[in-house]
């Protein structure tokens, strides 16, 4: 018997972030915990965040409730992960599952989680600092204070209105080392609009985009027309090919779902990073592993813990743990 149980974690953000599908303050997650008949037990976390993916959190703790029933009365060699998918295909519930099942393995085994992923994991993991404020000033100022700490890349969120002057204000404050990525989560809609948009901050010198319209056909028009890189994000289709890049979120089915994913992506022709929705430390621990142990080079969206610990970014980069587990 595997008994599942549920506890809720609370934390503020370091500032308020401001983005096309709304304003977040402050953040909840679900701590989901196993305890297996070994004695020893794993921790993951489920993330939902409605503004952003459209999933409540209600919808999770009743699919994890579901989960919970299957476990009690699972055979010993069952495929865990499976027996829950069959109750409630829900990524998000799923990922809670998924992350507690690799900590347990890696408490396990006393295998670093990114060398269980693969023996061939990387020691850090190349991270951006994210910005999300509409005022221009706060934005420059915020990027200043990134590029002072080492950090090689920022996220500015788009379609929130005066793009171009806060993009503007945002590459003289870094200078032209600094690479700059936007994130339109999907605001502009159509491609003729993002081609617009794109080609109003293309002077500015873009790394990428990400989610300028939502839906993978119209992400390959707008790809088409421009040279910018463009990400998909919200779109979840991985394999579809037609994009540069293809941003992976660990509550989008754990760290199982997020390496399917990258090897859709990749045989698609795209490059992969990770991204937190402004995750738990459990979350953020299981993507700096799993961006590991993919060995992704691009910065990815991790830097984004209010108290980060051991996951704290330092130079830029976030140091993959080497203790056992997430936590």
């Amino acid at each position: 018997m595997i008994a599942l149980s549920v506890r809720t974690e609370r934390f503020t953000l370091a500032a308020p972030l401001r983005a096309s599908w709304g304003e977040l303050r402050e953040r909840e997650v679900l701590v989901v915990r196993l305890d297996f008949p070994d004695g020893l037990w794993g921790e993951g976390e489920a993330a939902p965040l409605e503004p952003y993916d459209g999933v409540s959190m209600a919808s999770v703790r009743e699919a994890l409730d579901a989960y919970a029933d299957v476990l009690r009365g699972l055979e010993p060699t069952a495929d865990v992960l499976e027996a829950c998918r069959v109750v409630s295909d829900l990524p998000q519930a799923l990922a809670g599952i998924d992350l507690a099942l690799w900590d347990h393995a890696s408490r396990r085994t006393g295998t670093p989680l990114a060398r269980l992923i693969d023996p061939r994991a990387v020691g850090a993991v190349p991270v951006n600092a994210t910005i999300g404020v509409s005022d221009r000033a706060r934005a420059a100022e915020a990027a200043a204070a990134a590029a002072r700490e080492g950090f090689r890349c920022v996220k500015v969120k788009v379609g929130i209105g005066d793009d171009a002057g806060r993009l503007a204000a945002v590459r003289a404050a870094v200078g032209p080392e600094v690479g700059i990525r936007v994130d339109a989560n999907g605001a502009w809609g159509t491609v003729e609009v993002a081609l617009e948009s794109l080609a109003a901050l293309e002077p500015v010198g873009l790394e990428l985009c990400e989610e300028p319209v939502h839906g993978a056909e119209l992400l390959r028009a707008v790809q088409a027309g421009t040279k910018v890189p463009i990400a998909m994000d919200e779109t979840h289709a991985p394999g579809a090919g037609g994009v540069r890049a293809v941003c992976l979120k660990i509550t989008r089915g754990g760290i199982t779902g997020v390496l399917a994913d990258a090897r859709a992506a990749r045989a698609a022709g795209a490059d992969v990073y990770l991204a937190s929705t402004f995750d738990g430390p459990r979350g953020i621990a299981a993507a700096v592993h799993t961006a590991a142990a993919l060995r992704v080079t691009r910065s990815c969206g991790l830097a984004t813990l209010t108290a980060a610990g051991a996951l704290a970014p330092q130079a830029g980069v976030i140091q993959v743990p080497q203790s056992v587990g997430l936590a």
